[in-house]
């Protein structure tokens, strides 16, 4: 991969401060904390259409969707990405089990599909710097 420019230094800053706007941080906090289902039963009973669960699970998937399409289209340095924001790829882990239900529902099948291609780079990364890191990560976050 390319080096890293200071372009993508200023990006990842830029990204960083817009995760610690207020909104977004109480976001955040809230899906690290709840977000753990496993099928769309179980992420229509925590984030039932118009509530406040699904407004903050959707602005967390779609922020690192976002990230993710920075990352799928070159603008951003992978490598230089995945040494510090190992949160993207927590979101693609408690995201994976209800993807495809969600997809089908929405009628969508490229919904969410940079976090997707960004989050199995992540996971082929850490696979090939240490190979025991993303199976003791994944349990430590819930996968």
């Amino acid at each position: 991969m390319a080096h890293a420019t200071y372009d993508d230094v200023n990006l990842l800053l830029r990204l960083y401060d817009m995760r610690r706007e207020e909104r977004t941080r109480a976001a955040r906090s809230w899906f690290v904390a709840n977000f753990k289902v496993k099928s769309m039963a179980e992420f229509n009973t925590l984030c039932p259409p118009g509530s406040e669960q699904n407004a903050m699970a959707r602005q967390v998937t779609s922020y690192w969707d976002m990230v993710g399409s920075f990352i799928t289209a070159g603008v951003l340095n992978q490598d230089l990405f995945f040494q510090s924001n190992r949160e993207l790829l927590m979101v693609w882990i408690r995201v994976m089990p209800v993807i495809e239900e969600i997809r089908a529902a929405f009628k969508d099948p490229s919904y969410m599909k940079n976090l997707e291609i960004a989050g199995n780079a992540y996971i082929e990364y850490l696979n090939k710097i240490s190979p025991e890191t993303y199976p003791a990560f994944k349990a430590r976050v819930g996968g």
